[in-house]
């Protein structure tokens, strides 16, 4: 007996291959955007030495570009970079306010347990 219940969904879906094709490339963009933040951040974290004078700029750059993918995997796999300019503001911002927040706490309770070495 069949389920008039449930109803299948992807049976409705007309896509042409042109649009199929906009899909794979987006894929493939994301992945590899992804892929080379990740790799940078690696190489970074590699190839500077822990307590040299360069490693508070890596440590910034590493907050950014973590950052950055977070937004960028927002604005992709939840489709928020499909909706108007001022929802995206608007879901964004409080996440913004609260990580500056956040680091703003970080660096003053680290700064005040003592200087890094």
């Amino acid at each position: 007996m069949e389920r008039d219940d449930v109803y299948e969904y992807s049976l409705d879906t007309h896509h042409s291959e042109e649009e199929g094709k906009k899909v794979r490339k987006k894929i493939w963009f994301v992945t590899l955007l992804l892929t080379v933040v990740t790799a940078v951040e690696v190489v970074l974290g590699a190839m500077v030495k822990q307590g040299s004078s360069a490693w508070t700029t890596v440590k910034v750059l590493f907050i950014l570009l973590t950052l950055l993918k977070a937004g960028y995997i927002v604005l992709t796999f939840m489709h928020l970079g499909d909706e108007k300019k001022v929802l995206k503001w608007i879901v964004l911002l409080p996440y913004l306010i609260f990580i500056v927040y956040l680091m703003f706490i970080a660096f003053t309770e680290a700064m005040a347990v003592g200087p890094a070495m």
